[in-house]
């Protein structure tokens, strides 16, 4: 199989932007200001918070509240809470952006793809027939992040 290649040149932003001291999750739980930090709910031990830099428009995540790289830390109540609340952002991405089908997935360490890789999260990605932006976890296809052409003249002004 011939590898495909998908442009997301958005992802730039995340990729060489700064980076903010401490967990992004813990970060964003400790303050009082849900709408600037995207944060859509909040449970007694997980919160669901839009994906800054998402794959398609509507990228959740459901966070644990607590701050632990393995899933196997957490209580049986965090992890039954994060169920529902799946089951609740299915429910309301249907309603409100009538998505075909989701992708629904954890990346645990570094080598699984977790770009957080301190604080475990499970990703709720909606998904449309015939939409391009999938996560690269599909066997042979990769997410370039910048247009080759911008590529091309950022490597050409430095020879």
């Amino acid at each position: 199989m011939s590898e495909r290649q998908i442009w997301a040149p958005w992802r730039l932003a995340y990729i060489f932007g700064e980076k903010e001291e401490g967990c992004i999750f813990c970060n964003r739980l400790a303050r009082n200001d849900d709408e600037s930090d995207m944060i859509l709910h909040r449970g007694q031990h997980s919160f669901v918070i839009l994906n800054a830099y998402p794959y398609v428009n509507g990228h959740l995540m459901i966070v644990p509240n607590l701050h632990t790289g393995d899933p196997e830390q957490l209580s049986d109540e965090a992890l039954l809470e994060m169920s529902v609340l799946l089951k609740r952002c299915l429910a309301a991405l249907r309603l409100a952006i009538h998505p075909h089908g989701f992708n629904i997935g954890w990346n645990i360490g570094r080598f699984a793809g977790a770009g957080v890789e301190d604080h475990v999260h499970e990703h709720v990605v909606p998904r449309w027939a015939g939409d391009t932006n999938f996560m690269p976890v599909l066997a042979g296809v990769s997410v370039l992040p910048e247009m080759l052409a911008e590529t091309y003249r950022t490597l050409k002004a430095v020879f």
